[in-house]
């Protein structure tokens, strides 16, 4: 894998730390999403492989249950987290899907390659200013008429600092709030045509609504 930054290696030992803790608490999709976030999950998948133009890649995808959700639904579905820890879980979870230790920030995926990319609460760990060179990772390894189904919370831009994780276990987390306007102008910035946006307002005990973007790349896109 690439060298990281040091905020990207710094949220790798936070992973690598909270794994265990993580998939044990976290539930998966079937369990843990309210019936709109699993009905944005089905609409992404029908997109994707209708399309039929190549792989989904889930970036960020901890111990792989929404990867597995996703491969129950016919998507041809890899995973690849920052983390081995997570990664290893993900393997040892579901031994017949493929996981991959990486940075969505550079994709092991040639131009044109994917069919899809899902980042599920996965983008919030990077600084705004580099989400421009992100999304045009992503549009990058896309194959003309690829999807991306983006989704994060969202509110008046801000950081949070954490100094804990899952379980209570000591690993420090910094997280980015963007508004989520600025979110859709910087995907469009980078080429993506948006097909549908959703808002959900917070569940109990958080503070932030949660947006989700169903993006697309042009189908006459040239592959940058």
């Amino acid at each position: 894998m690439t060298e990281l930054s040091p905020h990207l290696d710094a949220v790798r030992q936070s992973y690598d730390t909270v794994a265990a803790d993580y998939a044990r608490t976290v539930e998966g999709p079937a369990v843990a999403l309210d019936p709109l976030s699993r009905a944005v999950l089905g609409a992404f998948a029908e997109l994707v492989t209708s399309a039929g133009v190549g792989p989904v890649a889930d970036v960020g995808c901890g111990p792989g249950k929404v990867t597995a959700y996703l491969a129950g639904l016919g998507v041809p579905v890899f995973g690849v987290d920052l983390s081995p820890r997570m990664v290893g879980l993900a393997r040892a979870a579901h031994p017949e899907l493929r996981f991959d230790v990486g940075s969505m920030s550079v994709l092991a995926a040639g131009d044109g390659e994917l069919g899809g990319v899902l980042a599920f609460y996965s983008t919030h760990h990077l600084p705004p200013d580099e989400l421009p060179a992100l999304y045009g990772e992503f549009m990058r390894a896309l194959a003309p008429g690829g999807h991306l189904l983006l989704v994060t919370r969202v509110g008046d831009e801000g950081h949070q600092h954490r100094t804990y994780g899952y379980g209570g276990d000591p690993a420090p987390f910094d997280s980015y709030r963007l508004p989520e306007d600025r979110i859709a102008e910087l995907l469009a910035g980078a080429g993506f045509t948006i097909a549908a946006r959703t808002l959900q307002e917070p569940e109990e005990g958080a503070k932030h609504p949660v947006a989700g973007f169903l993006a697309r790349k042009p189908a006459t896109a040239a592959t940058t």
